[in-house]
């Protein structure tokens, strides 16, 4: 698609700030006004239409879509949302370890442990730990104190926290990145814990070292995202 627009500005509104083209305000994909809950946000969106060249790249959107779906589903959908998200508590990669007489138990307990116990203290509630693959669900009372700590969350915050536990396997993860000072590559460092162990045991191939750094990029994208939109 050719560029269709000389200038991109962002504006207030009685619902939010948004970003125009030529002076009209963006919908969103479902045709609802494109109003997000900071100036700081907007400003990133605005900054990805004022990016484009001759031909417009879709996929340098990421902001854009993040905000479309805080708007048409996390919004309007919000137990369909919570639920999936849910869905990662009961199988989240931190959870589960190598055997405990396994070198890689150590670099898990290492990098895994102090992440989990400061969401017990945090949260007062308890994970189960697994040695092995055999699914073991978490008590019910830990994911009734997750769901409510989701339920503390707007459309925007539970759209950035899906998009990286959907990322790290691990909606302990994107809670903790959802804190004030979190951290992307330390972070996508204890989720990708697993991967980053084979690769020291046998070297980096081209193709790892480049699905890392993408997803990554996107973890921290979705990080941004959140830190933009509570920005005041």
């Amino acid at each position: 698609m050719k560029r269709f627009y000389e200038t991109v500005t962002v504006e207030p509104g009685d619902k939010g700030w948004h970003v125009a083209l030529d002076g009209r305000k963006i919908k969103t994909a479902h045709g609802a006004p494109q109003a997000v809950p900071s100036q700081a946000l907007a400003s990133a969106m605005a900054e990805e239409w004022s990016g484009q060249g001759e031909e417009i790249d879709t996929a340098a959107f990421i902001f854009r879509d993040l905000a479309d779906f805080a708007i048409d589903i996390a919004g309007p959908r919000r137990e369909e949302t919570l639920a999936s998200m849910l869905a990662y508590a009961e199988t989240d990669t931190l959870c589960y370890r190598a055997d405990p007489d396994e070198p890689l138990f150590a670099r898990q307990q290492e990098l895994w442990e102090p992440l989990l116990r400061d969401m017990e203290q945090r949260h007062d509630l308890r994970f189960e730990r697994v040695s092995g693959i055999i699914h073991r669900p978490q008590p019910p009372e830990t994911l009734s104190a997750l769901r409510s700590e989701l339920e503390r969350q707007d459309p925007f915050a539970l759209t950035a926290a899906n998009m990286m536990a959907s990322l790290a396997a691990s909606l302990i993860v994107a809670l903790a990145a959802l804190e004030d000072g979190a951290d992307a590559e330390a972070l996508w460092a204890i989720a990708n814990c697993e991967e980053d162990w084979q690769a020291e045991l046998w070297g980096w191939d081209a193709v790892a070292a480049d699905k890392r750094a993408t997803k990554l990029q996107a973890f921290a994208k979705a990080l941004e995202f959140a830190q933009l939109a509570r920005a005041r």
